[in-house]
Formats: structure tokens, C-alpha cells, sequence
């Protein structure tokens, strides 16, 4: 009896002994660290206050609500590591989706339309990638242009709502597929969509830890001199993250159309903040170099329990969303600061 009392704390303080030390060997996983226990004590203090939140059907729409964020925040990560940043992904969500809705409803066959809305994002990618790094403008500045591009062609193509066909089979990402029959309607559904948005991160986590590329991408965050000391190809990854970022948007916009099978030219507005504040969150520093693609998962899905929270206490405006996000958000800015810190 006095053996296991005294191995319970013995247990506990070398568990806390570990912590410390990941935490003091490696700072930068202190965000990360941090948005993990907030998404934790998000879910406790849900089921304590409202109840049914530890349930499949609320881990079913979360992710189903939030697949297109979830893909938004690996693209911003991407360019985020390197240093860069991303304004432009909300306009190609509209672009793509009024686009692609158009070209659905004109005849083209699904698998050409939903090229065809990958490729715009992509083509946005691209010029993006050459302003930053063969004219040398501010990843602010050349983003920020191509999201009034976007914009603007969006508004070009239409100003009403497009509505896909019923019988269109691109809604087929959107269909619900019934995984475990709960008991009433605490059933754990996903959609094709849901999939798709599992398998980039996946793809995601394979390219930035196992490759060359992801090497370079964290380099170059680090230091673009060094990585070109290094002889890492620095200019093809920075033009290919910008790349990686509007072809994600691109599959975003086509993940997210699916489901409500409608296109506005006003369809993303605020998700290029929305997908900063993921990332973020999710502890990728602004300031490039250190980051991790499960971490922005783990923002978005941050972000979007907070909306399920304030839609079940029913007393909260919708527009506490913005405020709450603001102080997350300022809050993990200020860890960052502390990171930053440690490593310098």
C-alpha cells in the first residue's frame, strides 16, 4: 500500500520533469502545447455547461462544418513556416466555387470542373510565388493584390448566388456516409469531403517532415542565407509554397461548394484571418521556422468548437465570435513572443 503512494507522485513529478524538458529543449512547442489544452478544456467546459458535446454528432459536424478550414490552415502553414503570408485564399475560394458552379451548370463534366477550380487556385499560386520572389514584393502586398483580383473576377462572373443542380455529382463530396449507427442521431457521419480534407494534412505532414522540400520550407524561415548556404533550392520552394497555398484553397473551395451546393461572390470573405488565426493558434510562428501542420488542425478545429459553444448557450451574440478569436489570438501571439525569445 505505502509502495504504490509514494510511486503515484514519484510517476506524476517525472511525467512533469519530461514536460518541462520537451518544453525547455524545444520552445516552439509551447503554442502548440498551449492549443491542445485550450481545445481540451473547450470540449470539458461544454460538456459540464451544455452537455452532449462528447458525442459523435458533434465530432461529426465539427469536422464536416470545418474540413474547408481545416485544408485553408495547412495551406497558410505552408507559407507561414517560410516567413510569408497568405491574403489572397478567401478570394480564390470565391472565384473557384463561382466558377466551378458555372461551368457545372453549363454542361462541363464534373471531373473538368473540379480540375478547373484546383487549377484557378493554383494559377493564383503561381503568381503570387513570382511576385515574391523573382520582383521582390512584400508577400503582404502581392497577396493582398491577388485577393482583389479574385474578388474582383468573382464579382465579374456573378453577382447573384449560383446554385449547383441537385442531381450534379460534384455534391457527392458533400454527401453524409454513416460510419457508427448511434443511438437517436448521435450517429458519427463524414463526408467524401471530410476525407479529402484527412488525406492533405496527411500529405502535408509526409511532405514537411519527410522530404527535402519541408526541410528547405523550415530553412527558410530560419534564414534565406543560410539556406542558400545549405544549397537548398530556396527560390523554387518559396514560389512552391504560394503554389501548394492556392491549390489547397482551390480544393477548399471545392470541399466546402460540395456541401452547400452554392457560390457567392462574397464567399470567403475574413477566411484568409480565419485560416491565419488556425495556424497560428496552432503554433506555427508568424515569424517563420518553427511549426506544425497537426497543430493548425488542431486551430481550426479550435475556432470551430468555439462556434458550436456560443451557438449552444443561445444567450452569446454571434458577433463574440470575432472578440473571443481577437483574444486567442493575441494571447498565442504573446506565447510566440516568449518562444521567440528562448530561441534567440
Amino acid at each position: 500500500m505505502t509502495a504504490v503512494t509514494t510511486e503515484a507522485p514519484t510517476g506524476a513529478r517525472r511525467a512533469l520533469a519530461g514536460a518541462r524538458r520537451i518544453l525547455t529543449t524545444n520552445p516552439s512547442v509551447l503554442p502548440t502545447t498551449a492549443a491542445v489544452a485550450i481545445f481540451v478544456g473547450m470540449v470539458i467546459y461544454g460538456e459540464v455547461a451544455y452537455g452532449r458535446i462528447v458525442q459523435f454528432s458533434t465530432l461529426s459536424n465539427l469536422l464536416i462544418n470545418n474540413a474547408h478550414l481545416i485544408v485553408l490552415a495547412v495551406a497558410m502553414t505552408f507559407v507561414i513556416l517560410t516567413g510569408g503570408i497568405d491574403l489572397s485564399v478567401g478570394s480564390i475560394i470565391a472565384l473557384s466555387s463561382v466558377a466551378g458552379v458555372m461551368l457545372a451548370n453549363a454542361g462541363w463534366h464534373p471531373l473538368l470542373v473540379i480540375v478547373t477550380m484546383v487549377l484557378i487556385g493554383t494559377v493564383f499560386g503561381v503568381i503570387s510565388g513570382i511576385l515574391v520572389h523573382y520582383f521582390n514584393v512584400q508577400p503582404f502586398i502581392a497577396t493582398l493584390a491577388m485577393m482583389f483580383l479574385g474578388r474582383g473576377l468573382a464579382s465579374l462572373l456573378s453577382t447573384q448566388p449560383e446554385r449547383l443542380a441537385d442531381d450534379s455529382a460534384i455534391r457527392w463530396l458533400g454527401t453524409q456516409m454513416k460510419i457508427v449507427d448511434g443511438p437517436k442521431v448521435n450517429d458519427l457521419v463524414i463526408t467524401p469531403g471530410v476525407i479529402l480534407a484527412v488525406l492533405v494534412v496527411l500529405v502535408a505532414l509526409f511532405v514537411l517532415h519527410r522530404t527535402r522540400t519541408g526541410r528547405t520550407v523550415y530553412a527558410l524561415g530560419g534564414s534565406e542565407t543560410s539556406t542558400l548556404l545549405m544549397g537548398l533550392p530556396a527560390a523554387r520552394t518559396k514560389i512552391l509554397v504560394y503554389v501548394i497555398s492556392g491549390t489547397l484553397s482551390g480544393v477548399a473551395a471545392i470541399i466546402y461548394t460540395s456541401r452547400l451546393g452554392i457560390a457567392q461572390n462574397i464567399t470567403g470573405v475574413g477566411w484568409e484571418l480565419d485560416a491565419i488565426a488556425a495556424t497560428v493558434i496552432g503554433g506555427t510562428l508568424l515569424l517563420g521556422g518553427a511549426g506544425y501542420v497537426l497543430g493548425s488542425v488542431v486551430g481550426a478545429l479550435v475556432l470551430g468548437l468555439m462556434i458550436v459553444l456560443i451557438t449552444r448557450d443561445g444567450g452569446i451574440r454571434p458577433e463574440m465570435t470575432t472578440i473571443i478569436t481577437g483574444g486567442i489570438l493575441l494571447i498565442f501571439v504573446l506565447l510566440q513572443r516568449v518562444v521567440t525569445r528562448k530561441r534567440e
